[in-house]
């Protein structure tokens, strides 16, 4: 597992932890662990040895409850990391074999673990203990305070994904994000300081938008004008014809993409327009080229052209399409890349190629960009990027920002290799994304959307559910890697607070 990256920013008691994590605090008695836990973590992710001690004994300082404590807390933390749930383990951390274990077994479950160290000083540590009503035995805490020295001086080497700080005296601020967020903070000040580009676009994955024609009408008109007025850059729909097992129920209402589109260059202004990504089974090659270019026409110019492999099987059984092998789709996806170019640009010339063959490439009215985008999606590295490489104006990727950056470096090189410019292919990014006010906010936003007995941080994590600053964050790191726009599907586009906090994002990388 690759080290975590945490945010450190102008106050270093700022720490975003990702979702889910293992926390392992660690300092002498009275360091102030318990304290700082309870004030930065609800209750049942916190596993302490001390309220143990206090359920299986007669009270949290029953040290011949100890054994006994300890044998639950294991099995506790056994429990919550096979269900992969944050988890704050609060001892005293003081013992090498118990924080290898934990450590091991958080591994196994793969999920990060941090230590959190507390170096309070030792006279701060022995007056927070004269106040308690039950004192440590000062030649306790007196061990505790020596073995401490030795601990903390080892603990950069143990192998943890990372080693932060508690200090004694100031406050922190603490969140539990999802991954893509665990560094965001420092990204966000670099877009501060030093603004980015970066184009933003809306993905409409849905259109259960209620009962009737009039108002599927009347909704997708709104959700264009709300993407408009809050500064998106395109709308991109998805190229099926039922909805997908990913997002909803297969009789849920489906739009066929290129009418909706053409809807919304009736409804719209500025804002592209595309499927990301049309599939190149679905139509004949030829008549695809035609109605991009009609919906270049009637959008004045405004069409971006999104292909791919097509991948729902089930979907072509459904409406009696063949759904050929996949090097059959590969060469049919080559041979569209070359045709259209030619089909959009001067005079009829032919065109054969591996499995399509065209007597005439001739489209009237042609379009009135110059060269329309196309954008391959997917992100396989050895076909799928070279043929971006070779013929798109951009390859459209997903996952993390590491992936993302693989994926950057892949394309280059396949540009390279067939000698074009890789500033001509741009990369772009497809996520979900749930934008909240503040982190109250993210968590009930959260809690409306996430599906039932979903885990509240998986859904999280699936939903890319962050404030606006993380927002910025991650898409400044995206950036960075060299993406030039994202594509965001967000759960209901037709909500104005929502498209308001998108808004305040886009405006960040003006």
């Amino acid at each position: 597992m690759a080290a975590v990256r945490l945010t450190s920013v102008a106050d270093s008691q700022s720490f975003h932890f990702p979702a889910p994590c293992v926390l392992v605090l660690v300092g002498p008695g009275a360091s102030g662990k318990s304290t700082w836990a309870s004030e930065n973590f609800p209750p049942d992710t916190i596993v302490s040895s001390d309220r143990l001690r206090a359920l299986v004994g007669s009270g949290d300082d029953d040290i011949t409850a100890s054994a006994d404590a300890f044998a639950l807390l294991e099995n506790v933390v056994e429990m919550r990391f096979g269900r992969r749930l944050t988890t704050v383990i609060d001892t005293l951390g003081l013992d090498a074999t118990r924080r290898r274990n934990w450590l091991d077994r958080a591994r196994a479950a793969r999920i990060p673990c941090i230590t959190v160290a507390f170096d309070t000083p030792a006279e701060e540590c022995r007056a927070r203990n004269r106040q308690r009503p039950r004192p440590i035995p000062a030649a306790v805490l007196a061990a505790q305070l020596r073995s401490w020295r030795q601990v903390r001086a080892g603990l950069e080497d143990e192998g943890f994904d990372a080693v932060v700080t508690a200090s004694a005296t100031a406050a922190p601020t603490v969140r539990v994000v999802p991954a893509a967020f665990a560094a965001s903070g420092e990204a966000a000040v670099r877009q501060v300081e030093d603004p980015a580009r970066l184009r933003i676009s809306l993905h409409v994955g849905s259109y259960s938008f209620g009962d009737g024609a009039a108002e599927t009408r009347a909704s997708l008109r709104r959700l264009g004008v709300l993407a408009e007025q809050a500064g998106f850059h395109g709308i991109y729909v998805m190229d099926h014809f039922r909805q997908i097992p990913q997002i909803g129920r297969v009789w849920e209402d489906f739009l066929e993409s290129y009418s909706a589109l053409a809807y919304l260059a009736a409804c719209t202004e500025t804002v592209r327009l595309g499927a990301i990504v049309t599939g190149i089974t679905y139509r004949n090659p030829a008549h695809l080229g035609k109605i991009v270019a009609t919906l270049d026409v009637l959008s004045g110019g405004r069409a971006v052209c999104g292909l791919g492999l097509a991948w729902h099987q089930q979907e072509h059984l459904a409406y009696g399409w063949e759904f050929p092998p996949n090097s059959e789709r590969y060469e049919l996806l080559e041979d569209t890349l070359r045709l259209l170019p030619l089909l959009w640009g001067r005079g009829s010339p032919p065109f054969r190629g591996r499995r399509i063959n065209v007597a005439e490439a001739m489209c009237y009215p042609r379009p009135l960009q110059q060269r329309v985008p196309i954008i391959v999606g997917g992100g396989g590295e050895k076909r799928t990027l070279r043929l971006a490489a070779r013929y798109a104006d951009a390859a459209n990727v997903l996952g993390d920002a590491a992936t993302v950056a693989r994926k950057g470096e892949v394309l280059r090189a396949h540009c390279a290799a067939v000698g074009r410019d890789p500033a001509q292919v741009a990369l772009t990014h497809l996520s979900s994304i749930l934008v909240g006010s503040d982190d109250r906010n993210v968590a009930e936003l959260v809690e409306r959307y996430r599906p039932r007995r979903a885990d509240p941080a998986r859904a999280a994590t699936a939903l890319n559910a962050g404030t606006v600053a993380d927002h910025v964050g991650r898409f400044r790191q995206l950036a960075e890697h060299g993406v030039g726009e994202v594509m965001v599907r967000v759960p209901d586009p037709l909500d104005e607070r929502t498209m308001e906090l998108m808004s305040s994002v886009i405006a960040s990388f003006r």
